[in-house]
């Protein structure tokens, strides 16, 4: 039976109003929720009803419901954690996804979306100044991006020693050694548990968070000269933005290893350099910030969000690795009833840990597409921009010091002790104005401002700096 548009359409504009109407109202309302967690459920806990309801007055239920609960991530006064706001093109283009239904996993089943993603991955390899032809894999988010290309990384080096990895697993194989910066973001650490191999090795890194190459030098000294080697660097400090020195960084790994390497990489065999540059690898695609990345495509995967800088709705993941056939044997899976790509391009299912999923590279193909490589390079700079005028504003407020050279995106603030630090951030928080998140960073609490939100304007800025310097004047004056 033909599928009757009329079922679907009353619920359809339902949902397009109250989007229209939240995003009509999300710069102006606070950005913190007006009802909790306990509140909401309480409304919700009640007996399932025996009969439905119609789709439409289940969306307007949905809307209404959750509403008092909704954080206004999307506002340009959003500034807590890595999270970008939502570009029209890639909303709508996910509104497509969800109503096509494709299951984005095989080049012959669904050909519309393989295609978008192949378009969408080429542009981010070019973007980024990353390697031609490296794999690519859209994921649910960092984490699991950081965890597919580590999954990869371990795979390659054990089967550079002659350990088959599928066939006879981790155990009684060689150690795989990891390293990892001071200041990496625990996901790196997270995907290496979830892969089974353990707490890695931790190399010093400098007032900013960037790893320190002599120490890196003396920690890989440490390493059997034969042994299976991972190192992990970071395109921009989840507190400072700063990124790892990767020229440096990955000439020390490559020379300390034994001669050889694989084809066209320049690396020693069983050794692996892995970049998580979950918002910051976006850096490269910004002339007055591609600096900050010099080096970067020296390595041999990275990892990238697209819902933080790029401005995509969840979930959009990247995950790139120099030799695509390194990311097929790790996440590719073969059986009878699924129609394998024979042109030699890879089904999409080769490429990250799922079967079934949905596109999500379309909205980041209709991201780039809207914005173009110049738009990209405007997005990316207004966001640093941006950044630098909200540490310029706060470091007027009386008793706070911005506590990191503002290189990127994040902004670390502490006032005079940790008590006053925590004070001012809940006093902001609760006011509504704005959101930056608490954290602790080198020993003491700060207020963290990530600025990843394409959104905010100059107004925001100031308006947020004001909220800053309310929340601290009173908390002077009421302490």
């Amino acid at each position: 039976m033909a599928v009757d548009v009329d079922d679907y359409r009353p619920a359809l504009q339902a949902a397009a109003g109250h989007a229209q109407r939240w995003l009509e109202g999300v710069g102006t309302r606070p950005v913190r929720p007006s009802a909790t967690a306990d509140e909401l459920a309480g409304r919700l806990a009640v007996p399932l009803p025996a009969e439905g309801a119609p789709p439409q007055q289940v969306v307007d239920e949905l809307a209404t419901t959750a509403e008092p609960g909704l954080l206004a991530i999307q506002s340009g006064r959003f500034f807590g954690w890595v999270m970008g706001g939502t570009l029209p093109a890639a909303l709508a283009a996910d509104w497509l996804v969800s109503a096509w239904d494709q299951n984005a996993g095989l080049r012959y089943a669904t050909p519309a979306v393989a295609a978008l993603e192949e378009a969408a991955a080429g542009w981010v390899l070019e973007l980024l100044g990353l390697p031609r032809g490296s794999g690519v894999g859209f994921t649910t988010g960092a984490t699991t991006a950081n965890f597919t290309c580590l999954a990869a990384a371990r795979s390659r080096v054990l089967r550079d020693v002659g350990w088959d990895l599928d066939a006879d697993g981790l155990t009684g194989g060689p150690r795989v050694h990891v390293l990892v910066g001071a200041e990496r973001h625990d996901t790196v650490d997270l995907a290496l548990r979830y892969l089974g191999l353990g707490r890695p090795a931790v190399v010093a890194a400098d007032d900013q968070g960037r790893v320190e190459v002599t120490a890196l030098r003396t920690a890989l000294a440490a390493v059997p000269r034969e042994a299976p080697l991972i190192v992990c660097l970071q395109a921009g400090n989840v507190h400072s933005g700063a990124f790892d020195p990767f020229t440096e960084a990955v000439a020390a790994v490559r020379e300390s290893r034994s001669p050889g390497g694989r084809a066209g990489e320049g690396g020693a065999a069983a050794t692996w350099v892995h970049v998580d540059g979950a918002f910051g690898l976006w850096a490269a695609a910004c002339p007055e910030l591609r600096h900050l990345t010099s080096g970067v495509a020296g390595a041999d995967s990275w990892t990238t969000d697209a819902h933080k800088t790029l401005n995509t709705p969840y979930d959009c993941g990247i995950a790139a690795v120099r030799e695509p056939a390194d990311l097929r044997r790790a996440m590719g899976v073969h059986t009878s009833y699924l129609v394998a790509d024979v042109t030699g391009a890879g089904d999409p299912l080769e490429h990250v840990p799922e079967l079934s999923r949905r596109a999500r590279g379309v909205p980041v193909w209709a991201a780039l597409r809207s914005l173009g490589s110049d738009g990209v390079a405007r997005l990316v700079g207004g966001l640093a921009a941006n950044a630098r005028a909200l540490a310029g504003g706060i470091a007027d407020v009386p008793g706070a010091t911005v506590l990191n050279d503002v290189v990127h995106t994040q902004v670390c603030v502490a006032f005079e002790d940790d008590e006053r630090t925590r004070a001012v951030t809940q006093r902001l928080l609760a006011g509504g104005e704005a959101w930056m998140s608490g954290s602790r960073w080198r020993g003491r609490d700060v207020m963290r401002i990530s600025v990843s939100n394409a959104a905010t304007d100059a107004e925001d800025v100031r308006r947020s700096v004001q909220a800053v310097r309310a929340a601290a004047t009173e908390r002077a004056l009421t302490g």
